[in-house]
């Protein structure tokens, strides 16, 4: 479960107030929203990466508002999954597991299973650089899930991808859905992929979340809020 209530965020001249909405556990729910809405905001709050004036976060029956993001058990992939350069792919998929002081063998196993799921087994050895921007994004969910999280957040992991990259990372995201007990909240413009992945879509209007829960009766989205971009 992700709950967010009462949420207050300022930034200079940008704020959100008072924002609630929740994901039931095990739900995959789509984040959405013109530019510039809070949509990333929302997200790195959540992660505790972004300070609130007020409000609380609740996760898996959990307050975790005040705690640090490495308390919270959250695997995020930021929108340029951020992977670590000097690293193999093997070497990123066990990072969360190292750090966390996991025996080797425990680590190597976890690994060959993440590269099963997400077809990255060729690409163990590999650095990112020599990556393409589907296998980058694919590494970076593997290193996200890499600890058991209960939480998944996403921010626009497929923004920068092509249409046939795009349409087959979906069937990952679907395996990962079946394959994982997680709860995942996924920021997106893309209407499209609200279609294909979300049990319900979050939207931010007016400074307000409202949730559909069924996703053929979203409104129609405004050419701006379509547009892949940096938001607040």
């Amino acid at each position: 479960m992700i709950a967010v209530s009462n949420l207050t965020l300022r930034l200079g001249d940008f704020a959100l107030e008072q924002v609630s909405f929740e994901v039931p556990t095990g739900c995959y729910a789509v984040l959405m929203g013109k530019t510039g809405c809070g949509k990333t905001s929302i997200l790195e709050a959540i992660c505790g990466l972004r300070p609130i004036v007020s409000g609380s976060i609740h996760l898996a029956d959990q307050e975790v508002t005040q705690l640090k993001p490495a308390a919270r058990g959250i695997g995020y992939v930021p929108q340029d999954g951020a992977l670590f350069e000097t690293m193999t792919v093997e070497q990123n998929l066990g990072f969360a597991l190292d750090v966390r002081r996991v025996d080797a063998e425990t680590i190597r196993a976890r690994v060959q299973e993440l590269a099963r799921l997400l077809e990255i087994e060729p690409l163990l050895n590999r650095y990112p650089k020599f990556l393409s921007g589907g296998e980058r994004q694919r590494v970076a969910l593997g290193r996200a899930l890499a600890f058991h999280p209960k939480v998944l957040l996403l921010d626009e992991p497929l923004s920068a991808l092509d249409d046939e990259t795009r349409h087959h990372l979906y069937e990952v995201l679907q395996r990962i859905r079946a394959h994982f007990e997680v709860t995942a909240l996924h920021v997106t413009h893309s209407r499209e992929e609200a279609r294909e992945l979300a049990d319900r879509v979050i939207r931010i209007e007016d400074g307000k979340a409202v949730t559909f829960t069924d996703v053929a009766k979203l409104p129609q989205l405004g050419q701006k809020e379509r547009e892949p971009s940096l938001d607040n």
